[in-house]
């Protein structure tokens, strides 16, 4: 199973850019949804997180301005990204994880212009 990942592209800050993760075959007993960026030289860091209940986690970097999202018919997971800023640009990697496996997307990449 590979997790797909799409949307990202240039934008100019303050602009928005939708992603959207999807696997190649739907999988079963996900307990954790989250996106990850990683800049050029830097570690990859958590930008946003889902749970099966719903709840979602952000770090301060991001708050208010990224919102991750589900559909489960579509079993997609999107992450809605507003009010962009130069130091959101980087490669943006999708993670979903069960109590057995761990599975990356193969990332993409947004840049943000000033």
């Amino acid at each position: 199973v590979q997790l797909q990942a799409s949307g990202g592209g240039m934008v100019q800050a303050g602009g928005s850019l939708r992603l959207s993760c999807a696997p190649s075959r739907r999988v079963s007993g996900i307990n954790y949804m989250a996106w990850y960026r990683q800049a050029p030289g830097k570690q990859r860091d958590l930008v946003a997180a889902m749970f099966p209940s719903g709840e979602t986690r952000y770090p301060d970097s991001v708050k208010g301005r990224f919102t991750i999202s589900r559909n489960i018919a579509k079993n997609t997971v999107y992450l809605q990204m507003d009010s962009l800023k130069p130091e959101d640009t980087g490669n943006y990697y999708c993670n979903w994880k069960s109590d057995q496996i761990n599975y990356w997307g193969q990332g993409t990449q947004v840049t943000v212009s000033s």
